[in-house]
């Protein structure tokens, strides 16, 4: 299972290559609307790269609740372990 700091990183990757955002301004505190201006557009391909990526399920109705990279974050950590 990858660490918390591995899912930071790939997320910002994933930011990076969905969104344009610069992978140094990804950090968990960050909102992913009014810090990282992710519309929710690019806020849904976020989530299917994340699934495709880590092999896992985001439920969509949970992805008005995602405001903060941890809050993908956790959900990813709570997919995997399961």
């Amino acid at each position: 299972m990858p660490t918390r700091e591995d899912i930071v990183a790939q997320l910002a990757e994933i930011l990076h290559e969905v969104a344009g955002v610069l992978p140094a301004d990804v950090t968990e505190e960050k909102s992913l609307v009014e810090e990282l201006d992710v519309d929710s557009l690019a806020m849904a391909e976020v989530i299917v790269v994340a699934e495709e990526r880590f092999g896992i399920a985001l439920p969509e109705e949970e992805m008005k609740d995602m405001r903060r990279v941890l809050d993908i974050v956790l959900r990813v950590e709570k997919q995997l372990a399961s």
